[in-house]
């Protein structure tokens, strides 16, 4: 293949991404397990490393963790989009009044993939004040990468059920499933054979690391075997406790055949973005 799409990397305000480390060293609640940071970098080596990877296109993931942080976030990425042409201009928004006009806005700045992080952000996606975010989402395509399972730590509006009313209400609302759903696999396979326009993201998905406490059904192999045109590659860079290789030594131990890795790996992030 040509190079790497990663759809599921995390570029953050210096100060936040020292905050979110910070979590991780100390095992916070919602990690609840020893996670050493790989790439504790400054921007411009992280940057560095992940091009010396082979990787053409990447996101900014960002998200907060509580209202009225949603806009400057998305600032802040738009100038880093800006500076580093290689990067999907990534935005996210929150549960809050002011959540569809920061959607629209940053639609207006450009922004071409969204992060909606309900874990950590703990609000259901089926919030009415979050009504006007979806819909505009659906009519512009513009996917939104949904950290919506249970792993590593359950949330109050995690797991199938609020994504599953969420889509009742619109099918047509390109979503795509962090993780593969970790660790409700076969629920949103199920529901990424439903909706068309539903996407998964295999971050963390068949590591080692991961494979000890959620490990992906050998079952359901087949099903995400047919679904091989609509997962793309995602990492979670920089905030992995193992080497990036790690990540696609995963994706081959699935043993789902050349074809599938390179369409996971570049093809469908490629078309879904016209890269």
């Amino acid at each position: 293949m040509p190079a790497l799409v990663d759809v599921h990397t995390h570029f953050m305000p210096p100060r936040l991404l020292a905050k979110v480390w910070a979590y991780f060293d100390a095992a916070g609640p919602l990690v609840a397990r020893p996670w050493p940071i790989r790439y504790r970098h400054d921007e411009e080596r992280r940057l560095a490393t992940l091009r010396g990877f082979g990787v053409r296109a990447f996101t900014s993931m960002l998200y907060p963790h509580k209202p009225g942080m949603a806009r400057a976030l998305n600032d802040w990425a738009a100038d880093f989009a800006a500076r580093t042409p290689d990067c999907l201009h990534t935005a996210t928004f929150h549960a809050e009044p002011s959540a569809a006009a920061d959607v629209a806005r940053a639609l207006e700045q450009g922004a071409r993939v969204f992060k909606c992080h309900l874990q950590v952000g703990a609000y259901d996606p089926n919030d009415p004040l979050l009504d006007g975010v979806w819909g505009q989402l659906a009519d512009a395509g513009v996917p939104v990468v949904t950290h919506c399972g249970s792993g590593p730590v359950p949330g109050p509006f995690t797991g199938p059920g609020p994504v599953a009313a969420l889509l009742a209400r619109h099918p047509r609302l390109p979503l795509t499933i962090a993780h593969l759903g970790m660790p409700e696999y076969e629920d949103f396979l199920r529901l990424a054979e439903r909706y068309p326009r539903v996407t998964l993201d295999t971050t963390m998905a068949f590591t080692g690391f991961v494979e000890e406490d959620a490990p992906f059904p050998r079952r359901a192999l087949p099903r995400l075997a047919d679904l091989g045109d609509r997962v793309l590659l995602g990492t979670d860079f920089p905030n992995i406790p193992y080497a990036y290789a790690e990540a696609l030594r995963g994706l081959e131990r699935a043993d789902l055949g050349t074809e599938w890795l390179r369409a996971v790996c570049h093809d469908n992030a490629a078309r879904l973005f016209g890269l």
